[in-house]
């Protein structure tokens, strides 16, 4: 009888009622049958994360943070307790925890927090009496206890974290997808699944707004070497399986097309030309936790330049004084925020190897007659900012380009 540790995550679609729970906990018994220890990350159920930010929202649109954390992380507490009461019905002796009960200690940023580590004693001590351990996902503790929700997508991360502090080879992210696909197959019919990707490209494509794994999932995947399994709860079918480079053989030119239409791009003209006035301008965004994804200086002419960059545009009401104080104090007074754009992106290990796939980008997008605002690249990836409306546009052009 095999005894490794099986670490699963079950996203709100899967658990949405009671009758994909008891689905969910028919899958979990047959790990559990085979002699597995198995723990089971769960998020809340369906819609139920975004009904209590509503109900927040009815009573203040500025709430504290803190409180906002201990309202979230309720949902979880429901479905992991659900989950437990259908295995327990189905013979299999299950125990939930939430993330305090478990003690994930967080870095204690309240709403975007970070795991710093998972205590396993009291997971090890359900696996000695044969239970199933299930987890509350997108939540830990901080030093003082106070519950911590670690952002939206968070519980993949919780389970990537707990597959990591469990030693687990690989981590199942159950989802109501088949797996990572070369576009959003919803948008794009022709798109294909992955049997595998790295995590290089993964992260390039989450952070694009791929909404299949979390980000900062991906990283904690790839900084312990923990493969991560994204699969469909309502199949036994293999997915796609996330792993470093070294172990996939074939590497695509281009794996993945994705559009981001979440963006705003802010230019701030007639900007002097010294050292350190860029510094200044994003130094004050990061300490307001604003990502700037995108930057483009143009070349000075006569002392002065044009500074471009997309942000978030949920980031605008906390950048917005910035940027116009900024301005103000540096440029011409007036800062540009436009709302109207959408960043294309093709991503692949592929392109350190292969030549043109900028020229081919470009001159797709061309004959859609689509015009590039801005341009970002890195060795995997190339972005293009563009007008929003011509998003779905751009992403069938350049799917057929790579892809076919």
């Amino acid at each position: 009888m095999s005894s490794k540790i099986v670490v699963q995550k079950y996203g709100g679609t899967s658990v949405g009622d009671t009758t994909k729970i008891q689905n969910v906990a028919k899958r979990i018994k047959r790990y559990h049958d085979e002699g597995q220890k198995v723990a089971v990350v769960v998020s809340a159920m369906g819609h139920t994360t975004d009904e209590l930010v509503d109900l927040a929202d009815q009573i203040s649109k500025n709430p504290p943070k803190r409180e906002m954390d201990m309202l979230l992380s309720t949902g979880e507490q429901v479905s992991i307790a659900l989950l437990a009461i259908a295995l327990n019905e189905l013979g299999v002796p299950a125990q939930s925890f939430t993330g305090s009960q478990l003690k994930i200690l967080t870095d204690g940023n309240f709403s975007n927090g970070k795991i710093e580590m998972i205590d396993r004693s009291r997971i090890d001590e359900a696996f000695n009496k044969g239970k199933v351990v299930i987890v509350a996902g997108f939540q830990g503790i901080d030093k003082d206890e106070n519950i911590v929700t670690l952002g939206r997508g968070g519980s993949d991360t919780s389970a990537v974290a707990l597959a990591a502090a469990l030693g687990a080879d690989e981590c199942e992210i159950y989802t109501d997808v088949d797996g990572v696909y070369t576009a959003d197959p919803r948008k794009i019919p022709t798109a294909k699944m992955h049997k595998q990707i790295t995590y290089e490209e993964m992260l390039e494509l989450a952070s694009l707004g791929a909404g299949v794994l979390h980000s900062r999932s991906v990283e904690l995947g790839m900084n312990y070497n923990v493969v991560i399994h994204v699969r469909s709860s309502f199949h036994d079918k293999p997915g796609t399986l996330v792993m470093s480079e070294d172990k996939i053989m074939e590497k695509m030119k281009v794996s993945g097309v994705t559009a981001k239409g979440d963006q705003a791009r802010v230019t701030i003209a007639d900007v002097k030309d010294k050292p350190g006035i860029a510094a200044e301008l994003f130094t004050q965004l990061s300490d307001k936790d604003v990502i700037v994804d995108v930057i483009v200086q143009s070349s000075p002419r006569d002392g002065i330049n044009t500074i471009s960059f997309t942000i978030a545009k949920k980031d605008i009401s906390a950048a917005k004084p910035i940027i116009d104080a900024y301005a103000k104090d540096h440029g011409n007074g007036k800062a540009e925020i436009d709302e109207n754009i959408s960043i294309v992106s093709a991503v692949g290990v592929g392109m350190k190897s292969h030549v043109g796939v900028a020229a081919k980008m470009f001159q797709s997008l061309a004959e859609k007659n689509i015009n590039i605002e801005m341009i970002s690249t890195s060795e995997i990836k190339i972005s293009c900012v563009i007008k929003q409306n011509q998003s779905e546009d751009a992403v069938k052009a350049l799917h057929t380009t790579f892809i076919g």
